[in-house]
């Protein structure tokens, strides 16, 4: 039986133990299944991709990077054109591993469900943020491994989707890795390693701005045969129940960091304040276009996030862990204090590291499964989201028992999205203090 939302409140395991069985072997009967999860008598491993955007490619170009014995043999979207030039671009810079015919480019909400009865092994997942936690559930359903990028989920039904799939994937012993890159960065994990281990003696708190420029609008222009589900469909990043948000879809690397750091325990609550800010001719959608959030964590331990999306403003993207003995810079790779220290090991490719661990896994026939970690620290960046649109302060129980569901009722080219604009073209926008936490 999947567990509850108050089952998940209480799985906090020790960084030890969380390192320990993110990577252990299941049982016997599970690993016959991981061994023989992909195509039986040959060394080659069949990719799948759903999501044939910029990241999605990109993930894709990364997998096969990671593994010359892998094929892309079947590539799903919503769109047909983004199919047909993600294809372009791989057959170009992969043309001995793209295997991809004109009958396997799967086209429409569908797609992903064609795809799944394909001939693939491993599914590279690379949709619309909003897309994952059903798409995810399928692909355990079908007996597929996963790589699945960030955010895994844009709302608290979503995150309880997740966490469910990922349960009856390690049952199944499917792997299933995170695009929460910087877990395999070598520099960043070193110097976590430190400060978990006492380099900087007891952590007090951590500071991670994601401050950068504007972000990208697709479609300036939008065509007349376009409905208002195909527009927000591709131009998905300023609309909440598609990106979940800036907070959510960039920072939660900052902010799974700093979980990483705290041995991927929720926090007890979190308050702050955002907005919208600046108002330009790009500020379609709903989304705020700055944040900053305090997380209360255990023992006092504080996380001060702070991101904004706005151009010609300073911009910052670091994580700093301040301790009773020392400070540490993540992105720098650097200790100061009692313990001075920099990092000048290999640098790695972190976009080729995550493909590189799923494969080893699959191969060797020892599952992994960064479900925990992925889903917590989605959620994480969700509450922060919740914070900011409400002005409340909210515990974590409540964020994840939330019954705010951003799905539209039906996926169609004619279905209304959940939100719909004014009637002067501009699209309402949450207002702290007024909006409810639902």
């Amino acid at each position: 039986m999947p567990t509850s939302s108050g089952d998940r409140l209480t799985r906090h395991p020790s960084r030890r133990d969380f390192l320990k069985t993110s990577t252990v072997a299941l049982t016997a009967a599970n690993l016959a299944i991981g061994r023989s999860a992909h195509a039986a008598g040959s060394d080659i491993l069949k990719i799948g991709l759903i999501g044939c955007g910029g990241r999605g490619t990109g993930a894709a170009a990364n997998a096969m990077d990671a593994d010359k014995n892998t094929r892309l043999v079947a590539m799903a979207d919503a769109f047909s054109d983004r199919v047909d030039g993600s294809y372009q671009r791989l057959k170009k810079i992969k043309p001995d591993q793209v295997a991809v015919d004109a009958a396997h480019r799967f086209t429409g909400f569908d797609a992903y469900k064609k795809l799944l009865l394909s001939d693939v092994d491993v599914i590279v997942h690379g949709t619309t943020p909003h897309f994952r936690p059903e798409h995810l559930k399928a692909c355990g359903e079908a007996g597929k491994h996963v790589f699945c990028e960030k955010p895994a989920a844009v709302d608290a039904p979503g995150f309880c989707k997740i966490l469910d799939a990922c349960e009856e994937a390690k049952k199944k012993g499917l792997s299933v890795v995170s695009g929460l890159c910087y877990r395999f960065d070598p520099a960043i994990r070193e110097t976590i390693k430190r400060v978990q281990d006492g380099a900087v003696g007891e952590v007090i708190a951590i500071q991670t701005p994601y401050n950068c420029g504007p972000p990208w609008f697709r479609n300036k222009v939008r065509k007349p045969e376009w409905t208002e589900m195909e527009y927000q469909m591709r131009n998905w990043y300023p609309f909440t129940w598609l990106s979940g948000a800036h907070n959510v879809e960039q920072h939660v690397h900052s902010l799974d960091k700093a979980a990483w750091i705290l041995g991927d325990k929720p926090p007890e609550r979190a308050w702050g304040t955002g907005g919208r800010q600046v108002h330009s001719e790009n500020a379609i959608g709903n989304i705020f276009d700055h944040h900053a959030v305090v997380y209360e964590c255990a023992d006092a331990v504080r996380v001060f996030s702070c991101c904004r999306r706005q151009a010609g403003c300073y911009n910052d993207v670091s994580d700093h862990v301040l301790g009773s003995k020392g400070r540490a810079n993540l992105m720098k790779g650097r200790i100061e204090g009692e313990t001075n220290w920099r990092y000048k090991g290999p640098k790695g490719n972190k976009y080729v590291a995550e493909h590189e661990a799923l494969f080893h896994a699959i191969r060797a026939g020892k599952p992994v499964n960064h479900g925990l970690f992925m889903a917590r620290s989605t959620m994480l960046a969700i509450l922060g989201r919740m914070v900011t649109y409400t002005g409340k302060a909210i515990t974590w129980e409540q964020a994840i028992n939330s019954k705010e569901d951003l799905s539209p009722k039906k996926y169609n080219w004619d279905a209304t999205p959940p939100i719909m604009p004014n009637a002067d073209g501009t699209y309402p926008i949450a207002t702290p203090g007024v909006t409810k936490f639902v």
